[in-house]
């Protein structure tokens, strides 16, 4: 089934469905992950977006639970080179096509994906639409152009979770009341040193696991919790998730961070990075086409270490705006961008990437047994 893809300033792309007919619009960016395709599918900071993988083979170790890094799909469509319906994987239970069309999520393959990241790597990330149904070149950029972005986009309330929620044994138990005597009969809270509340911006599911593996209890709170009602459940620390749109959109998020400064040691990860800046007084600005990928560079100043990393963000902290009393802790190594800051007096620092490593690499774990330590 014939599909184009037209970008607002008029590119068109051919490709072909295959997993039938739809249409969507979105900011077309690329991910330069090998694999972890279930994992990108999952994350909900993709809300919004049309990805393509640079990889060229992609399906080939089909889909399974185990890998799925929340409860759906969050992007708009998905955009492959070739698509491999025979799958090979001793763990897979089906095959991509299937599970895309499952979630309603349209995807594309035979599509020039080299020429789609030469082309937003120089004319930067933008506004598409993917049809199989209109083939009108001119109707479809108009469409694109009318489609709204990522600028001033407050994402992050249409992918939270409704309800708060504990994290027991690797499931979502919600509870009626969120108290710290409720909390403290669970299971999680008989093995757990720490009890952390979370702000559910789009969090990915391996961080609660981390967090969970390191002796915590994880008590989730949809974006929307006030600083009270967070404060309420005890904790002995708070982290503020990753999630999609634009940072300085989550105007309730970013108030609740600032009256939660001091009060408890604080990390951030992605969208939580940006937010915790805002809330010290800094800005943001987008970025031409951002960084996705499991094999980003970065640099942690205090020891001189290079650590490949997991990134998936468009947006990044202005490093000029930030306060005096907020230092550099981690550079990108492509563009020299903030990758972390940390406050030079209070318990509170964040990274820009995506330390919990699903998919990508493990070498920014230490950051879960850096905010351990805090809390201790």
């Amino acid at each position: 089934m014939k599909a184009l893809i037209a970008l607002e300033d008029g590119r068109i792309f051919e490709g072909r469905s295959f997993t039938g007919p739809g249409e969507v619009s979105g900011e077309l960016v690329f991910n330069t992950s090998m694999t972890g395709y279930q994992e990108i599918l999952t994350d909900p900071s993709y809300k919004g977006q049309i990805v393509t993988m640079t990889y060229p083979l992609i399906g080939n170790y089909g889909v399974t639970p185990e890998d799925e890094e929340s409860l759906g799909i969050h992007l708009s469509a998905f955009v492959v080179r070739e698509y491999e319906e025979d799958y090979s994987n001793w763990r897979a239970t089906g095959d991509l096509g299937s599970y895309l069309r499952k979630h309603g999520i349209l995807g594309v393959e035979q599509v020039d994906t080299r020429a789609i990241t030469r082309h937003i790597r120089l004319a930067g990330a933008m506004k598409a639409v993917i049809s199989t149904e209109d083939l009108d070149e001119a109707s479809l950029v108009k469409k694109a152009k009318d489609s709204p972005g990522l600028v001033d986009a407050d994402l992050a309330t249409l992918v939270t979770c409704q309800k708060p929620y504990v994290w027991e044994r690797g499931k979502i138990l919600e509870l009626e009341e969120i108290s710290p005597d409720r909390l403290s009969k669970l299971e999680s809270a008989q093995q757990a040193a720490f009890r952390i509340a979370i702000i559910d911006c789009g969090l990915k599911f391996n961080q609660l696991r981390l967090f969970s593996q390191r002796g915590c209890q994880c008590v989730v709170f949809p974006a929307t919790v006030q600083a009270d009602q967070l404060l309420a459940c005890k904790p002995d620390g708070i982290f503020i998730s990753n999630g999609p749109g634009d940072p300085a959109a989550v105007h309730h998020v970013i108030e609740t961070v600032k009256r939660l400064l001091g009060k408890r040691p604080i990390f951030g990860i992605c969208l939580g990075h940006q937010i915790l800046s805002l809330a010290l007084g800094a800005k943001t600005y987008k970025l031409k086409f951002g960084h996705r990928g499991g094999n980003q560079p970065v640099k942690d100043l205090s020891t001189g270490k290079i650590e490949i990393t997991a990134q998936n963000h468009g947006f990044a902290v202005d490093e000029a705006s930030l306060p005096p009393s907020v230092e550099v802790t981690h550079i990108n190594l492509n563009d020299n961008t903030v990758e972390g800051i940390s406050h030079k007096d209070m318990p509170a620092f964040s990274v820009q990437y995506h330390p919990e490593n699903a998919p990508g690499p493990h070498d920014s774990e230490y950051l879960f047994d850096r905010f351990v330590k805090l809390m201790s």
